[in-house]
This record gives C-alpha cells, sequence and structure tokens, in this order.
C-alpha cells in the first residue's frame, strides 16, 4: 500500500530487513540498493567521524550507481541523514550473552544487541530516541523529514 502523501521515489540505501519492515509498515513504495562498499578500508580516529565518513561514501555509491550529477554543488536538492538512536544497559551476565552468541542473534543486527530481544530486553536502561529508531529508522523523524523535503 502507498502512502498517499508522498510522491517521490524513496531508495533505501541499506539491506536492513528492520528498516524494510519499518518503511513498509508506514505504507511506503521504496527500492532497496545498498552501497555495498568495503567499509572496514574506511577508518578514522573519532568515532563520529567514521561515521560521517562512512555515511558519505554510501551516499557517494548509491549517488554514483543511479546517475546522478550536480548532488553536492551549493543549489543541490537538501540531503538527509538520519542517524540511530541510542540504548543503555545494564550490565548483561556472561551467560545471557553466551546464549545469545550460541543462538547466532549477534550476527544479524548492528551493534550485536537487539532492543526487542527477549533475552536482552530484561537489560534495558535507557533508549534515547524511539524504539523503531533504535531498531533501523525512526518512523516519526522520517516522516517529518520526507515532509519537510516536498
Amino acid at each position: 500500500m502507498a502512502n498517499p502523501k508522498f510522491k517521490a521515489k524513496i531508495i533505501l540505501g541499506s539491506s536492513s530487513m528492520a528498516r524494510r519492515k519499518i518503511l513498509a509498515e508506514m505504507g511506503y513504495d521504496f527500492t532497496v540498493m545498498a552501497a555495498d562498499i568495503d567499509e572496514k578500508s574506511i577508518r578514522t580516529k573519532k568515532p563520529e567521524d567514521l561515521v560521517l565518513a562512512l555515511a558519505e561514501a554510501k551516499a557517494d555509491a548509491i549517488i554514483s550507481r543511479l546517475g546522478i550529477t550536480g548532488h553536492k554543488e551549493e543549489n543541490a536538492h537538501p540531503t538527509l541523514l538520519i542517524t540511530a538512536d541510542t540504548v543503555y544497559f545494564h550490565d548483561i551476565p556472561d551467560e545471557v550473552i553466551d546464549r545469545l552468541v550460541d543462538d547466532g542473534v549477534t550476527l544479524n543486527v548492528a551493534g550485536g544487541l537487539m532492543l526487542e530481544h527477549p533475552l536482552t530486553a530484561p537489560f534495558v536502561d535507557t533508549v534515547i530516541g524511539t524504539p523503531d529508531g533504535v531498531m533501523g529508522l525512526s518512523k516519526s523523524l522520517t516522516e517529518k523529514l520526507l515532509e519537510e523535503s516536498l
């Protein structure tokens, strides 16, 4: 079901199943196009610089595949960057960590922990942002930014 309020083409530059699910729940039609860059080849001294460098490299890779030019010029169409929210956990016992590793859960999610997983949920201390933002994409922020971009 397409969201009738939004007519522009949406490209999800991520292979994240969580982000796909969230955008679909929001009613948007979108195309998935992962950047497929070598993230290990990009390194910086500060984590915040690494996040920006990776985001820019991924965006440039996708823009290049689409054949878009002029996107960095002064009067180019605005670019939106949606970042992840933050979760603080209480100390997680070694036996819980061992179960998560044995189940392979840590291999399928960024950061290695899922906010909503039954083994980790009891250890969530604080969520800064929204649970859907932590899982991959804040619905309210995405909606707001898409509306502002029109």
